[in-house]
């Protein structure tokens, strides 16, 4: 199994920047893919930018410019710098991993963190 845990969110004003993290740990063969969701009051959860174990990087529109995702793979843990924040980018922000848990397997599985809270005040 995998557990992820997440750190970095809070109170930030409009123009500033947070720094989320979430580490991995746990068993499993492979750490691939690893991203961040979030979900703002009312709405459905949304990509916000992932980046595979290779390095390929993919972002959300609403984001581009103005985030950036990194991971480390030494220490299994995955970045997001948020720079600009907007009283748009408020939400809860979910770590995601999908991992392969056995080096037999062909199917990777998800598994997500707790979410971490982030509020940019106008």
């Amino acid at each position: 199994q995998v557990q992820l845990v997440e750190s970095g969110g809070g109170l930030v004003q409009a123009g500033g920047s947070l720094r989320l993290s979430c580490t991995a740990s746990g068993s499993f063969f492979s750490m691939n893919a690893m991203g961040w969701y979030r979900q703002a009051p009312g709405k459905q959860r949304e990509l916000v930018a992932e980046i595979t174990s290779g390095g390929t990087t993919v972002y959300a529109n609403s984001v581009k410019g103005r985030f950036t995702i990194s991971r480390d793979n030494t220490k299994n843990t995955v970045y997001l710098q948020m720079n600009s924040l907007k009283p748009e980018d408020l939400a809860v922000y979910y770590c995601n991993a999908r991992a392969r848990i056995t080096p037999w397997s062909s199917t990777d599985y998800d598994y997500w963190g707790q979410g971490t809270q982030v509020t940019v005040s106008s």
